[in-house]
């Protein structure tokens, strides 16, 4: 009797089972989500914490022309850059020093990179280009002269990255994760701040 009971309730369970009807969920198509890009940091010159890969630079008043700013970036697209234009880049300077007046300079066309001046990379196969400029080169972009700056100011670039589809990213319109990330290394900001 015991085993009948056994038979019985495995019998119903299979019913039950065999009575739920299953509906089949497509899977996601990943190729259709909406695709961005970013301009990853491999790696740079700069200082603090952060370092070997920063987007914070010390250049040296004292020797402005010598002071070199130098970083690698890798453009990230969906099919290894791919669709990936140009990264343009604005420059600004904030005075910090209240002893020589006001000399901050709103934003200002600084440099573009268009895509034709980045290399593939040979491990990750993303484009990729070593960027550099001295202080001297940040100092005249804004017209400063040598009075003008002191230890503690700084200059700000920010960049926009530009795909060939039309779409547009900065700092503004894309996550932390990537602005702020280890990996993606992506600000879309860089701050060199002069010393002595």
């Amino acid at each position: 009797m015991k085993n009948l009971f056994k038979f019985g309730f495995f019998v119903l369970l299979a019913f039950a089972f065999a009575a739920c009807e299953t509906e089949m969920i497509e899977r996601f198509d990943i190729y259709s989500f909406e695709q961005g890009g970013y301009m990853r940091t491999v790696s740079s010159n700069g200082t603090g914490s952060c370092a070997p890969i920063c987007n914070a630079f010390n250049v040296s008043k004292a020797n402005m022309a010598g002071s070199r700013v130098e970083m690698v970036w890798e453009a990230v697209t969906p099919n290894f850059g791919a669709n990936f234009d140009r990264y343009e880049t604005v420059i600004r300077f904030v005075d910090n020093t209240a002893a020589n007046g006001n000399n901050s300079k709103p934003d200002q066309a600084f440099r573009t990179y268009n895509s034709s001046q980045f290399s593939p990379d040979a491990d990750t196969k993303y484009p990729r280009l070593t960027v550099s400029f001295t202080g001297k080169e940040l100092q005249d972009a804004l017209g400063l002269q040598d009075d003008q700056i002191s230890a503690t100011d700084r200059f700000e670039i920010r960049a926009k990255m530009f795909l060939k589809d039309g779409k547009v990213f900065d700092a503004t319109n894309t996550g932390a994760n990537i602005t702020g990330g280890a990996f993606y290394n992506s600000p879309f900001l860089y701050r060199v701040t002069i010393q002595n």
